[in-house]
């Protein structure tokens, strides 16, 4: 492959990179993305193995870590028929280019992230970009390519010399958006800039040292059959200029976005041999990811988003307020309230601050040895008493560990599989349709005397509780048990007498 930096370039062109170059040194890489990729680079060409392996680069950042792992893991290289729980071992499963390539997409991803332009024309374009890199995402698992990693940053890096001249050059932007029209810059690039959009994110490339198949990869294709000489970089190519106009058409989330994604979808299928089913497929699975995870895209409703966020944090402060004058009230009842009272004001004070969807107050009947659902609150809470019932004996779930370790205990996902084996039987017989749910235990004087138990519907899509909610119910409960560790002591005084 001819780099571009081996090819005379125009006085305009030189001119340009030049004032890139220079303003890159004084804002800094994207901001500093080169610093982080140069571990990575060094060890996929296996340079200084003393103070770079892959097993440090990867070890040294947790989020990555946690990828490769699962990555080494996943259906994909399930062949293996092993588990992989060291990151050591994950190297030599999936080698260091795959590794590689899942580093620099996500490196590149949290920049784009982090960053913050001073025009939403930048933000428009790195999101795009990160939209693009989703759908060759879906599009790559789906064709079961070598390496997904490498189709996923290379297909980010096709917008590159779109994201470089927004981020660094935003006068130069308004030159070609002038000149060529909103959404047609690159046709003015050559006579305002001297070399097109794609010619400097393919230097920008080059510049940052990366990859010569990257780097190669970083063109546009026109859609077609395959050719006798069609290799892997051409695939590259084809997947990444695909993705990005599919990324494009998405972006605005209007009626012909649909007919544009289609007509892609059929006129790539050829190309990168996979049907046009399939990659339409994929690129729903995209928007779907895009949806949640972009900010200020119109498919994912940024005005929803906010006004969803501002009602959330409204009643997250009211609940705070409802749990504070719960703790106030049940400390005023003090020594005049009985057990089942206090245990009744907790559950309500609980039920509300927290919104939750049903909860239970448990008691422990030492005699016959179980644990029995006594009050209910929520719709269908009554009817579901009498099947909430199970023995105290000691079992491996998530009741019995909260029990023991007299610790609050949330339950973010109660139906990932993975997590099936920690729930008791008596719950999902009873209570399966919970998303998510939080036990309380109360223990007097070192035993369980019971818990309060409440859950959330799959109409809270997600459920974080924070430290000052953690703290109420650690107060709540503070305030349940010592009411029984009281009437404790008068029923052994009275015993004695």
């Amino acid at each position: 492959m001819t780099l571009l930096s081996d090819t005379p370039r125009s006085p305009r062109a030189e001119a340009t990179l030049s004032l890139l170059w220079e303003r890159i040194r004084r804002q800094g890489d994207m901001p500093g993305f080169t610093k982080a990729i140069n571990a990575i680079l060094a060890s996929m060409r296996g340079e200084d193995e003393r103070e770079f392996s892959m097993s440090q680069t990867v070890l040294s950042d947790p989020v990555l870590t946690q990828k490769v792992l699962r990555l080494a893991n996943s259906g994909m290289y399930s062949a293996f028929g092993q588990r992989i729980n060291t990151v050591s071992k994950a190297v030599l499963v999936l080698g260091t280019e795959a590794i590689g390539h899942l580093a620099l997409g996500l490196k590149l991803i949290e920049e784009l992230a982090k960053s913050t332009p001073d025009t939403e024309t930048a933000h428009i374009e790195m999101e795009k970009a990160v939209l693009a890199g989703m759908v060759a995402q879906q599009v790559a698992a789906s064709a079961v390519s070598r390496d997904p990693e490498e189709a996923v940053v290379c297909s980010i890096l096709h917008s590159l010399g779109r994201m470089m001249v927004t981020f660094y050059m935003p006068e130069r932007w308004t030159q070609l958006r002038e000149a060529g029209g909103a959404g047609r810059e690159e046709l003015a690039a050559e006579s305002v800039l001297g070399l097109s959009l794609e010619e400097i994110g393919r230097a920008t490339a080059e510049h940052w040292g990366l990859p010569r198949n990257l780097v190669a990869g970083m063109r546009r294709v026109e859609p077609g059959e395959r050719g006798a000489e069609f290799g892997h970089d051409d695939w590259l190519a084809a997947l990444g200029t695909m993705s990005t106009q599919a990324a494009e058409a998405l972006w605005h989330d209007d009626d012909a976005a649909a007919s544009r994604v289609a007509a892609l979808a059929e006129s790539f299928a050829p190309m990168l041999g996979v049907e046009a089913t399939g990659l339409l497929g994929a690129i729903d699975k995209a928007r779907t990811t895009a949806a949640s995870d972009l900010s200020i895209a119109p498919l994912a409703k940024p005005a929803e988003k906010r006004a969803k966020l501002v009602a959330a944090t409204r009643k997250r402060m009211a609940g705070n307020k409802v749990l504070m004058s719960g703790v106030a009230d049940m400390r005023d009842a003090g020594s005049g309230a009985t057990p089942g009272q206090m245990m009744s004001m907790a559950l309500e004070t609980i039920h509300k601050g927290l919104s939750f969807t049903r909860s239970f107050a448990f008691l422990r009947n030492r005699r016959e040895g179980r644990y029995c659902a006594r009050l209910g609150l929520g719709e269908g809470s009554k009817a579901q008493l009498a099947n909430l019932v199970f023995d105290d004996a000691y079992e491996p779930n998530v009741f019995h560990a909260a029990l023991g370790s007299d610790r609050v205990i949330f339950i973010e996902n109660a139906q990932d599989p993975k997590f099936a084996a920690k729930l008791p039987g008596w719950w999902k017989g009873t209570l399966s349709e919970a998303r998510c749910f939080v036990v309380i235990p109360l223990c007097a004087h070192g035993q369980p005397a019971g818990f309060i138990y409440g859950e959330w519907d799959d109409s809270f899509p997600q459920v974080v509780l924070s430290q000052t909610e953690f703290s109420l119910l650690n107060d709540l409960r503070g305030l349940v048990v010592r009411t029984v560790e009281r009437r404790h002591q008068v029923e052994a005084v009275a015993t004695r007498v």
